[in-house]
């Protein structure tokens, strides 16, 4: 225990309360000093008060009644009047020293506040309630604070300084650091002290510690110097199909995941949402050049005919277990043909799957065609993380549709508006705003923020959010105008559950919270559709609450509460 007294010894005392192995020390008390136990301090002082206060009425009431002024005061009523200020200071300043039994004052030289030091020191999440356990009969009021301690990365050993200069000065390549130290954490924090070191910035603040960098090496991520933290918020559960699933959404914008999660509630107190699979199959679509357009046309109609597509289609299959040809689908361009394959690929989101398909049927063609000149695997008539009506007709990856009714008393009771206001509102604002702005499968309020934050919790391809966001939200009063069907049909959702970013470990446990990690092995291919039908429904989820609050007129008055920093932006912008 420690203590402390100001000059004169007159300051109040200080105490410092450590948890140290689990033992106490004794905690001093402001209502230690007392003469009287603290119930019988209280009691003299109520009792003070009151008894003086009708005392002095009493007596101020007979001298009205005889004409005698008021200031003039005898000897027992001027100790009353000293008595009852005193019992008022009491009981209005303090109201019984119980209220307040850490010291009154700080010590003037140290105004840091108390802290209980624990030894098993724990981050709170935010919003969470902190629970401590009661310590004996003392109460104990000072500030509880669990930091995190930095990690600090140990500075670089002699023989790192030489490869960090050797680096500096170009003569080893940064991007061969892996393969020369055969170890990737070491090959990092090299690269990260070369860059800071030629660049003159700080990389201060990106992590470096902590982070598995075998498992990216040549699969995510070339030349790491570091990662990013993202928060990982949950949204539901969300009842989808008769199943509860619980959303983990990667976001840093504020309301998301609460708006998410609103939509979620409103959704299972209606009875839940259901979805279908409409269709499966990822595209690739390579550009192939003839001396004439009459040449480009001759192998349209052969990749077309149904004769050949058996041939075709085994000389695709036999790159992949899981990828099996469905269509082939050709456009001509001048003398320019593009063919668009489509594919299922199992649980992987099969890009790759579906390029090596490709490449086997470029090579037999050439036997039949010499003359075909190959431009490339990808003619953007696939298409891949680009805009496109293709996709929005079409299709690409996974096409899903997901509905439900929400009751009446629902929406107003959880989402705050009412079923004719959401039906005029989805109008006008998804349907005729977006067609008057010229959307590409952007007839929806923000489906692409759902996609994004689940894609990046899940380790999805997070630039494929461009055509798995394309949606078409629909909503209709139903039952006598008094209940509100929605739905949400998105035909281009790209996800898998196997390969890529899947793979790194907090990607996998979100995975895994969704039941859909890995491939499924009685059912290929059901893990990743489910994990699709889940992307719809949380996009249903998000469509029905931002709607409702743009709506009721919420929007502004909630991003203004929960997405808004109080930090000061420009000390952080000098520091």
């Amino acid at each position: 225990m420690e203590h402390a007294t100001g000059k004169g010894g007159n300051k109040p005392v200080k105490t410092k309360v450590k948890f140290v192995d689990d033992e106490e020390t004794k905690v001093v008390k402001a209502s230690d000093a007392l003469p009287l136990p603290l119930y019988l301090t209280n009691a003299v002082f109520f009792t003070l008060f009151f008894s003086v206060a009708y005392f002095l009425l009493t007596s101020w009431r007979e001298k009205i009644r005889s004409n005698t002024p008021l200031h003039i005061l005898n000897l027992s009523e001027l100790v009353s009047i000293l008595v009852l200020v005193a019992s008022f200071v009491y009981l209005l300043g303090f109201f019984g020293i119980d209220f307040v039994q850490t010291p009154a004052l700080k010590d003037e030289e140290e105004e840091e506040e108390d802290i209980i030091v624990h030894e098993d020191a724990r981050i709170v999440p935010c919003g969470q309630a902190l629970e401590i356990a009661p310590i004996a009969s003392a109460k104990v009021t000072q500030k509880v604070s669990y930091e995190k301690p930095a990690i600090e990365t140990p500075p670089p050993t002699a023989e790192d300084e030489e490869i960090i200069k050797a680096v500096v000065a170009g003569t080893i390549p940064s991007y061969s650091l892996e393969t020369k130290l055969g170890d990737c954490k070491r090959a990092a924090s090299i690269r990260r002290e070369a860059l800071q070191r030629v660049t003159g910035k700080s990389l201060e603040g990106l992590p470096l510690e902590g982070f598995d960098y075998e498992s990216i090496l040549g699969q995510c991520c070339e030349m790491p110097v570091g990662y990013i933290t993202i928060p990982v918020g949950i949204a539901g559960p969300l009842m989808l199909d008769g199943r509860e699933f619980s959303v983990p959404m990667a976001t840093t914008e504020g309301c998301l995941v609460a708006s998410t999660n609103r939509g979620c509630k409103a959704i299972n107190l209606s009875g839940g949402a259901s979805s279908v699979l409409l269709k499966d199959g990822m595209t690739r679509a390579p550009v192939v050049r003839f001396n004439s357009a009459k040449r480009a046309a001759e192998l349209k109609f052969f990749m077309e005919d149904p004769d050949n597509y058996e041939t075709i289609s085994m000389v695709f299959n036999k790159s992949s277990r899981f990828g099996r040809l469905q269509t082939i689908k050709c456009a001509v361009a001048g003398k320019n043909l593009y063919m668009r394959f489509c594919c299922s690929t199992g649980d992987a989101m099969g890009m790759n799957m579906v390029s090596k398909g490709v490449q086997n049927v470029l090579d037999f063609l050439q036997n039949d065609f010499p003359d075909m000149d190959v431009i490339g695997i990808s003619g953007n008539y696939c298409s891949d993380k680009k805009p496109a009506a293709v996709n929005w007709i079409e299709g690409r990856g996974k096409s899903v549709v997901c509905e439900a009714v929400i009751k009446g008393g629902i929406v107003t009771k959880v989402l705050k508006t009412n079923v004719a206001a959401l039906v005029e509102l989805n109008m006008l604002k998804n349907l005729t705003g977006s067609a008057i702005a010229g959307a590409l499968g952007g007839f929806n309020a923000h489906a692409s923020n759902i996609v994004s934050a689940v894609y990046l919790a899940t380790g999805q391809d997070p630039a494929q959010n461009i055509e798995s966001s394309h949606c078409i939200t629909m909503m209709e009063a139903i039952n006598d105008a008094k209940d509100l069907h929605v739905s949400v049909t998105m035909p281009s959702i790209e996800v898998g559950t196997v390969g890529g970013g899947t793979q790194l470990a907090s990607q996998s446990a979100c995975l895994n919270l969704l039941g859909v990690k890995g491939a499924n092995r009685e059912a290929p291919g059901s893990n990743a559709r489910q994990l699709a039908s889940v992307v719809a429904g949380a996009v249903l989820a998000g469509e029905l609450s931002l709607m409702s609050a743009i709506a009721a007129g919420q929007l502004v008055k909630s991003h203004m509460k929960y997405n808004r920093s109080s930090k000061d932006v420009t000390a952080v912008a000098s520091a």
